[in-house]
């Protein structure tokens, strides 16, 4: 029987312009928010946490706390 990723998270791994799909889904959860984000919509996310945002403004907001801004 085939398996449907269709709602179903993904796990991935951020990279520098791209990410690689270590766990077959459909989506990722903003890691502020909570919100689904749909892999083909996923444009913000940072490297060094490993983390995946819904906007540039989330991602923003993460970085400044993570700097203790």
């Amino acid at each position: 029987m085939l398996m449907s990723n269709r709602d179903r998270p993904a796990r991935l791994h951020y990279m520098a312009y791209s990410f690689r799909v270590l766990q077959a889904g459909d989506h990722v959860l903003c890691a502020v928010s909570g919100r689904k984000i749909p892999l083909e919509d996923l444009r913000y996310w940072s490297i060094a946490r490993q983390e995946p945002y819904a906007s540039a403004e989330i991602s923003a907001q993460a970085e400044l706390k993570a700097r203790g801004l």
